[in-house]
């Protein structure tokens, strides 16, 4: 679990978010723990059975004209019930004028009180993002990720089998180069793996006996991009005579990353495969299954209706004793 701190957020969004602190300074270190932005809901009306002190909280016009409407007491008290959790940290948006009950109370507390100038709907579309990132399931991989035709192909493998060149053979084809050796992978929610190079190697490739080589160098600007979502994984394997490997496609392997499940295609190299085109074809074929042609599916289809025409025609033959 990564940690984060309210101090994180304002060094690394407080320009974005144009973000100001008004009171708490001593509690900039409070740990933010979730991804969630939530508005107060009924707890200024003392209703807390359902609150949840450990998210973020943002107030927006209606939560402070609603303050504004009790009188000095009521408010008093209602900005007392909310305060009185442990929350990470309060933001109040559109740049409006806070009371000085919830400055005091922050102060106080050492909850940091943060305004920002922009609307409550700008405010949590730019925070939002930021946050489920931060807090996105993450791991690294020994692989190697290109993208083919708009297609993420994810290539696994042992140490030294080809993935670099099979990458670098696609890139010099027109094809484009996300991460090599090192894949960051990053799980954004409903079922989208995103994959990224680390900082320092971003554009870079090991080529055993080369050594390292410059990719946006030698082959220019769209030989390479940031990030890309993962959609098939490409396993290379060493060839084995007595496998059985995948000869119809109409069993799909898959394999899961990160609780993903992701369809898996297991290519096992000899000497002479060409296996770019391979791949090229890897690619494309996801994309005529994701417009909904199942290639394999369709010829069983057909051998099925042509095999049930034999039986027929059997069946009418052995009929006919003219």
């Amino acid at each position: 679990m990564p940690r984060l701190t309210v101090r994180d957020v304002l060094e690394r969004k407080g320009d974005s978010l144009h973000l100001e602190v008004l009171a708490g300074e001593q509690g900039l270190d409070r740990e933010i723990t979730v991804p969630e932005v939530s508005s107060p809901g009924l707890v200024f009306a003392g209703f807390t059975a359902r609150f949840a002190p450990e998210r973020v909280y943002a107030l927006g016009q209606t939560e402070i004209a609603y303050l504004r409407s009790l009188s000095a007491e009521q408010r008093r008290k209602s900005v007392e019930t909310f305060m009185g959790f442990d929350l990470p940290c309060v933001f109040v948006t559109k740049g409006q004028a806070v009371p000085r009950e919830l400055t005091r109370m922050g102060k106080e507390r050492g909850i940091p009180v943060i305004r920002t100038s922009l609307k409550t709907a700008e405010f949590y579309r730019r925070i939002s993002p930021y946050l489920i990132e931060v807090f996105a399931p993450s791991t690294t991989l020994h692989a190697s990720l290109a993208d083919v035709y708009g297609v993420g192909l994810l290539f696994t493998g042992r140490s030294g089998i080809g993935k670099s060149e099979c990458v670098l053979d696609l890139v010099e084809r027109g094809h484009r180069l996300v991460a090599d050796d090192v894949v960051h992978l990053t799980h954004r929610g409903g079922g989208v793996l995103i994959g990224k190079a680390d900082d320092l190697a971003h554009r870079y490739m090991e080529i055993r006996g080369v050594g390292l080589v410059d990719i946006m160098s030698l082959f220019g600007v769209r030989a390479v991009r940031q990030q890309k979502r993962i959609e098939v994984v490409v396993e290379l394997v060493d060839w084995e005579s007595e496998r059985d490997f995948e000869r119809t496609g109409l069993t799909g392997q898959t394999t899961s990353l990160l609780d993903v499940e992701l369809p898996m295609v297991v290519i096992p190299l000899n000497p002479g495969k060409n296996l770019t085109v391979i791949c090229e074809v890897v690619a494309m074929n996801h994309l005529l299954r994701y417009s909904g042609v199942d290639s394999a599916k369709e010829f069983n289809d057909r051998l099925i209706q042509h095999m049930a025409k034999q039986v027929e025609l059997r069946e009418y033959l052995s009929e006919d004793y003219e």
